[in-house]
């Protein structure tokens, strides 16, 4: 492989020579057919967990998809926060704390932040605004969105001073909140802030957009670094369709390298396609070298002052064909079945320990993990425990 990525042009003619089209080689090495529903196994007690080293363990933890799952999300908080990981990043939902004009309702998430201070954690507090973590990552109030984003556009400041000028008010609002509070350790802004939002919407927010986002929350706290993080892809297709996408300003890493002092990596190596009768068609990028390059540039990125890099999502629940992930009993997802959550982690520490440790990976899917226990399947948790236990 590493031949591969030193002479693409050997790869392309020896491609060419075969009459297949130069990416076909590839892209045939990342592509699955599956049953999407595997017999579980335990691999997750065989497999060897990597040193940490220096890099703190957390988790994100996802009100909106814990009652997706039909579970208490104060009960699921407090369960999770018996394990002992350092970091927990946490969401400030704009709809859920201003459903309507004049509204400030934070008691949900004051009672988290309360709750993970008193369990000695450390916070990275999300505060969006257009953009947060758990779907559907669009937060913002009806009344501030009267019409519908225009699709396949870019939000600039200019054509929509006033929707920038109440996201930056909330931005300020929440940091007045919460500055004086001694664990949180970082802001994060907007989610994967210039991609597109996914398959329901095509707009982006503008780089000058996110900048203008991230001056008002500098001058409201400028103690704290601010956190970008961005979606990286580990197969070709999604490789090429995230430049595509995103090529007119850089995608959500490039501009986070630019805007931010810390850059989070959403790291997800196996999701699914498109389902094709009793099989699902998956992208498996968890042994592509595709992503090598992108990686040397964070690597030098984070070396200069003031530079962190973490990983913000390490897949550890599945990412199917359907919304929200798959609950079959007794089986487990293709996509992350639990070894997998081991096995993500062991792949990021072998991208950056020893020259460039991360400075935290935090695992993505502890409600699911929680709705399997609830299902008869403590695997996930058990994964989880045993990586937190023997890194």
């Amino acid at each position: 492989m590493k031949d591969m990525v030193s002479n693409p042009n050997q790869t392309a003619q020896r491609a060419t020579r075969t009459g297949r089209p130069r990416a076909a080689i590839p892209i045939l090495g990342e592509v699955r057919l599956r049953r999407p529903a595997q017999p579980l196994t335990d691999a997750w007690k065989r497999i060897p967990v990597a040193s940490r080293q220096s890099t703190l363990l957390g988790i994100s933890f996802r009100p909106p998809q814990a009652e997706a799952f039909g579970l208490n999300p104060n009960e699921a908080l407090q369960t999770l926060l018996r394990y002992p990981f350092q970091y927990l990043r946490l969401a400030a939902y704009w709809n859920r704390i201003e459903p309507e004009p004049g509204a400030f309702r934070t008691d949900d998430l004051d009672a988290q932040i309360a709750s993970a201070a008193d369990a000695g954690k450390q916070i990275i507090l999300a505060i969006g605004p257009l953009k947060n973590f758990s779907y559907p990552e669009f937060y913002v109030p009806a009344h501030h969105v009267p019409q519908p984003l225009p699709e396949g556009t870019l939000i600039r400041p200019a054509e929509h001073a006033t929707l920038l000028a109440a996201a930056t008010a909330f931005i300020e609002r929440i940091v007045a909140r919460y500055r004086q509070h001694p664990a949180i350790r970082a802001w994060q802004i907007e989610h994967e802030a210039v991609d597109p939002l996914g398959v329901e919407h095509s707009w982006r927010l503008a780089r000058d957009f996110v900048a203008a986002e991230i001056a008002a929350l500098r001058a409201a706290d400028a103690s704290r670094p601010v956190l970008l993080n961005g979606f990286l892809p580990t197969s070709l297709p999604v490789r090429l369709s995230q430049w595509w996408q995103t090529h007119d300003q850089g995608d959500s890493l490039a501009v986070a390298q630019d805007l931010a002092d810390m850059v989070g990596i959403d790291y997800y190596p196996r999701h699914a396609l498109v389902a094709l009768g009793k099989r699902t068609l998956y992208l498996d990028g968890g042994a592509s070298r595709w992503q090598s390059h992108r990686l040397a540039q964070l690597r030098a990125w984070a070396h200069a002052p003031g530079h962190q890099l973490l990983v913000t999502e390490g897949q550890a629940e599945p990412w199917e064909a359907v919304t929200t992930p798959p609950n079959p009993v007794g089986l487990g997802m293709y996509s992350c079945p639990p070894d997998q959550i081991i096995a993500n982690y062991n792949a990021a520490m072998r991208w950056f320990h020893p020259a460039t440790p991360l400075a935290a990976y935090l695992c993505w899917g502890a409600e699911y993990w929680l709705l399997r226990q609830q299902s008869g399947d403590p695997s996930y948790l058990a994964a989880f425990a045993r990586l937190l236990a023997e890194s």
